[in-house]
């Protein structure tokens, strides 16, 4: 069984990996995604991204409600701009799926849409939180307790 941490893992290193694949596809300069290389995959990760948008927000909203975080009432506030962010996100996502053909360009103005980079600042301080409450933080308070 996956528990929320993990599957809120899941949905953030999808994220990252679509992105990843397209600061690639857009270096590659391609007029539309029917020439390129990777035999199109552009459609699959952005399609992918658009899969893990959609349940961000839950996955973020179940970690916390499983989790011992502290400060939970703030979790819960980011909870809103986490999911504001990824509908954003996923909008533009869609309507550069909605194209028919994906260029090197179009991809280029969806990396910069501030809507996505906002999303992508919103994922790597999840991120970030789910690596300090997985291995810093009980070691940080053993330290403590030590001293």
């Amino acid at each position: 069984m996956t528990t929320p941490r993990d599957h809120l893992r899941n949905q953030l290193d999808a994220v990252e990996s679509a992105y990843e694949f397209m600061l690639a596809y857009a270096a590659q300069g391609l007029p539309a995604d029917g020439g390129a290389k990777d035999g199109g995959k552009i459609r699959v990760e952005l399609g992918a991204l658009a899969a893990s948008l959609e349940g961000l927000g839950e996955a973020f909203a179940a970690f916390v409600a499983e989790e011992a975080v502290v400060a939970p009432e703030e979790h819960r506030a980011f909870l809103r701009v986490l999911a504001d962010d990824a509908a954003k996100a996923l909008t533009a996502v869609r309507l550069v799926l909605g194209q028919r053909a994906i260029s090197s360009q179009l991809v280029d103005n969806l990396n910069a849409s501030l809507h996505l980079r906002a999303l992508l600042t919103d994922v790597f301080l999840v991120d970030e939180i789910l690596t300090v409450l997985g291995s810093s933080i009980p070691a940080a308070r053993g330290d403590a307790e030590r001293d």
